[in-house]
């Protein structure tokens, strides 16, 4: 059985800049997490002015985080050689926008692995809301890189 919870670990964020609360699901191929955006998260405050909505640089974020970030970790952990300490750069995005989230909202993120090779990942990620609608997808790629501390 597989520990989530070693994979969430090595994320190389924390709060108020960390968008996984949970994994559901990951395999050489795939990904699936979710995240709640909570009231008071930092970027409510200005955006938009009495009217909160969660910004697209966030959700983008989030969808990297989870369907990019996670499942790098999870493939390099299987490498040889991997000492769970990772540098991470996303490369390229491009996402579509269609629904908005606002807060206390619980949003999953499903991610498919495009390609895997010289340590570039792309995925192709799709974000729902609680009520499974599609919010926003697109892809997604980045580096990753094993590092020794």
């Amino acid at each position: 059985m597989l520990n989530f919870n070693n994979i969430l670990k090595k994320l190389p964020y924390t709060e108020p800049f960390l968008f996984v609360d949970e994994l559901q699901s990951v395999t050489e191929n795939s990904i699936e997490g979710s995240y709640t955006f909570k009231e008071d998260e930092f970027f409510y405050k200005g955006h938009f002015k009495g009217h909160a909505v969660t910004p697209g640089v966030i959700l983008t974020e989030c969808c990297a985080q989870i369907g990019l970030v996670c499942l790098g970790i999870f493939l390099l952990d299987g490498q040889e050689g991997a000492t769970g300490n990772y540098q991470v750069a996303l490369s390229s995005s491009e996402m579509q926008f269609l629904l908005p989230v606002y807060p206390m909202e619980t949003v999953t993120v499903k991610s498919s692995k495009v390609y895997f090779r010289f340590n570039k990942l792309k995925c192709e990620v799709k974000i729902y809301n609680q009520q499974a609608q599609l919010v926003s997808k697109g892809v997604l790629s980045g580096m990753l890189k094993n590092i020794d501390i």
